[in-house]
């Protein structure tokens, strides 16, 4: 009766493994669901990531040759910064809202992997960004971001990473 009564009132698909992405229904969900929450304030949500990023990693501030002349507590307002942030929360998004089409997602990120690869931006950069995404978004989400939820960003970046570090590697 429970998993009838799941299957009616649930998400059938809650334990079920997407093959091609690691991911069950529910931690789809989970990042689907936490990350609409982020992307309705997307410049402020942008401008925290890359700030929180540059102030921990002070030298890749250098690596952004627009902003690094700018001290990392004004980069908030300006605009051309916003600009860069957004654009950053746009392809975010486009990338997390193609968790139910795979190949779409692939195309996002070896997208990004490919610009990066070409500037000679290494993995590293974004392992240490992971951390800084992690722990933003544990600030902006409370008690939303819960252990399960925490799990499932943790395991969705891995694998968004793993694509952007497959292009970069052919255009590195």
């Amino acid at each position: 009766m429970g998993s009838i009564f799941s299957y009616v009132f649930g998400y059938p698909d809650d334990n079920v493994v997407d093959p091609k992405l690691g991911l069950t229904g529910r931690e789809k969900r989970f990042v689907q669901q936490t990350w609409n929450i982020l992307r309705a304030n997307s410049i402020e949500t942008g401008v925290a990531i890359m700030t929180s990023y540059f102030k921990k990693y002070p030298q890749y501030h250098q690596v952004f040759t627009a902003f690094k002349d700018i001290p990392v507590d004004e980069l908030s307002t300006n605009k051309k910064f916003q600009a860069h942030c957004q654009n950053i929360m746009t392809t975010l998004n486009n990338a997390f809202d193609a968790l139910n089409d795979i190949d779409l997602m692939e195309a996002v990120l070896h997208t990004v992997g490919e610009r990066h690869g070409r500037r000679g931006q290494n993995r590293q950069q974004f392992i240490d960004l992971k951390g800084v995404i992690m722990e933003v978004m544990k600030c902006s989400l409370k008690s939303k971001f819960s252990p399960e939820v925490e799990a499932a960003w943790d395991k969705t970046i891995d694998l968004a990473f793993s694509k952007i570090f497959e292009e970069m590697e052919k255009n590195g």
